[in-house]
């Protein structure tokens, strides 16, 4: 299995299966797609790059994951909010991937944006994961 779809599905059953999270972001907002947000609060599960990681056996990978986290508000406090309860679910493991093991796992970056119609909120996680591939 490619090591970033492995990862993007662990991250989104363990988002679905947090009670804080979803009491805050109901699991049927947490998704992966194109479009942009219809419902709101919601989390889209974005962009991702998949690197070669070090080794000689190139069984490593190093993984960008983006989360994007949309609220309907002017102001930035609920994609705040949304952002440490996202950090608070993916903090501890261990992970559970299919064909592989997280090495190590961290929030690369997360940047808060006001949408340009005055209406919304919008933040972007970035997640970055060392994965080994599972013998």
């Amino acid at each position: 299995m490619e090591a970033s779809l492995d990862l993007q599905r662990a991250i989104r059953a363990r988002l679905i299966a947090a009670p804080a999270l979803t009491a805050a972001v109901p699991a049927g907002h947490i998704l992966d797609r194109n479009a942009g947000p219809e419902l709101f609060p919601c989390i889209l599960i974005g962009e991702g790059q998949a690197l070669a990681g070090d080794g000689l056996m190139r069984t490593r990978h190093e993984i960008f994951l983006d989360l994007h986290v949309w609220a309907d508000e002017p102001g930035l406090a609920t994609a705040k909010l949304i952002c440490g309860l996202i950090r608070d679910t993916l903090r501890d493991g261990p992970w559970a991937l299919e064909a592989h093991h997280v090495a190590d796992a961290y929030f690369q970056a997360t940047r808060f944006m006001r949408d340009p119609d005055g209406r919304h909120s919008h933040a972007v996680i970035t997640l970055r994961a060392h994965l080994v591939e599972a013998a």
